[in-house]
């Protein structure tokens, strides 16, 4: 059985999630903030991380990435190729205008693209989907056979995107919300980067 464990971060409450599986020992992160609560749910389970899906680059779901890829340093980051200039760029990253310049230490990061997919467990596969607007990095993750996307900030239920970061792009956010919503069913549940997962068919009341 799959079991998603929220996280939510103390630099503008942004949200961490580990995934796992009752059947493996194995264990995903989307975004990475705050080390303490990853490692505390990790190794309360036994757990092993994996890999970690980056939604988009901003600082605040990607700041704990040098901090963890120190404990499991086989960790795979997967964002997409917009994403892997701006993880090693304070400036893209927006971090430098925080006063928290950040850049990734590591090298374990892949470039995914949109229709990728990527096994999660013996019969659960991540597939990638291509978000853009909020942040040209931005990608969805969809657990389709779970009924499952993590969205980032490519949609927050009931928050309007934010399209005022250098780099947003209002038009292409638009798109990037109506690509979700056609891709769910109204049984699937959101989970965003800000904010409380919720069940589509909340949206659509």
């Amino acid at each position: 059985m799959l079991k998603i464990d929220t996280i939510v971060n103390s630099i503008f409450n942004s949200n961490t999630y580990i995934i796992s599986d009752t059947k493996s020992s194995d264990a995903w992160l989307v975004d990475c903030g705050d080390l303490e609560p990853i490692l505390t749910g990790l190794e309360k389970r036994q757990l092993e991380l994996k890999g970690i899906f980056i939604t988009h680059t901003h600082f605040d779901h990607i700041y704990g990435l040098n901090k963890i890829t120190k404990e499991y340093p086989e960790t795979i980051i997967y964002t997409s190729e917009v994403g892997v200039d701006a993880l090693s760029d304070s400036k893209l990253n927006l971090s430098k205008y925080h006063e928290m310049p950040f850049v990734y230490e590591g090298c374990n990061d892949v470039v995914c693209k949109e229709g990728d997919n990527i096994k999660l467990f013996s019969e659960v596969d991540m597939q990638v989907i291509e978000t853009p607007g909020h942040n040209p990095s931005c990608l969805s993750f969809y657990i389709p056979i779970q009924n499952v996307i993590f969205t980032g900030d490519s949609l927050i239920p009931g928050i309007k995107t934010v399209t005022y970061f250098p780099k947003s792009n209002k038009t292409l956010a638009k798109e990037s919300e109506v690509k979700i919503m056609h891709l769910c069913n109204q049984f699937t549940i959101v989970h965003p980067g800000h904010n409380e997962s919720i069940l589509l068919k909340y949206l659509k009341g």
